[in-house]
């Protein structure tokens, strides 16, 4: 890791953008990787998307300002709940008491995956309403914290990061919902998590493009696909790190 610490922030996006699917492997819940250039905490007032103090905003500053939101597979009659209610079945998203470092409030969903052939059920936001994409160029990457809430519930969870290439609205994908993200284990404990643009990568199935593009991001997501599993999960203090 150590050769990274010396390139500049931008050498090492373009790298990745370059290298497309050779994605560096990085544990984002190690503190060498808060660390990294790309990984070093920016101010609040410049990197927080959201601190789930707001009912189901995000933070209003540098041009974003979106919504927080619930989905699942109900175009596939997946079979998975969620709650809060899903938006496409007339729910509105509220925020869950108890948050990360004893903060009010943090995002939290709880439900049971279907077990259809194709299932999910997860949580989001948009980065600017309405729907666009987002330049997050002279960022790093992003920060969070997230736990599981009981010990029988999953923790599996895969974070998503919808891009120009990647979501349906940007009207390139060859394979869309295939976001870059990571895929993450969570214990009963809050633990923070810090990924950078060069350490997210696509799942194992469809057409692949050339590494995620952070100058046009959606939004970001936190999704459970596991067949079967009872999930409740909470995340906070989401923020841009590794700001130029």
């Amino acid at each position: 890791m150590m050769k990274y610490a010396t390139a500049t922030l931008g050498s090492m996006v373009a790298m990745a953008l370059a290298l497309g699917a050779c994605v560096t492997k990085i544990d984002p819940t190690s503190p060498q990787t808060r660390e990294l250039p790309e990984g070093r905490p920016c101010p609040p007032a410049t990197g927080m998307i959201s601190d789930c103090e707001s009912n189901n905003k995000t933070n209003f500053i540098q041009g974003r300002g979106g919504y927080w939101y619930t989905y699942l597979d109900t175009k596939n009659n997946g079979g998975s709940d969620i709650w809060p209610t899903a938006g496409a079945l007339g729910g509105t998203f509220e925020m869950s008491e108890g948050g990360a470092n004893g903060t009010a409030h943090c995002a939290r969903m709880k439900g049971t995956v279907g077990s259809a052939d194709i299932v999910y059920a997860g949580m989001g936001m948009n980065f600017v309403d309405p729907k666009g994409w987002y330049d997050a160029s002279k960022y790093g990457g992003i920060a969070f914290w997230a736990k599981k809430n009981s010990p029988e519930s999953t923790g599996h969870v895969r974070l998503k990061v919808p891009d120009v290439q990647t979501d349906e609205d940007g009207k390139l994908c060859h394979q869309c919902f295939n976001d870059h993200g990571i895929d993450m284990d969570l214990t009963t404990e809050w633990v923070y998590y810090v990924v950078p643009w060069r350490a997210m990568h696509q799942e194992d199935w469809g057409p692949k493009d050339g590494g995620i593009d952070p100058s046009k991001i959606y939004g970001m997501q936190f999704q459970c696909n596991e067949k079967g599993a009872k999930f409740d999960i909470s995340v906070d203090e989401i923020q841009f790190v590794g700001c130029k």
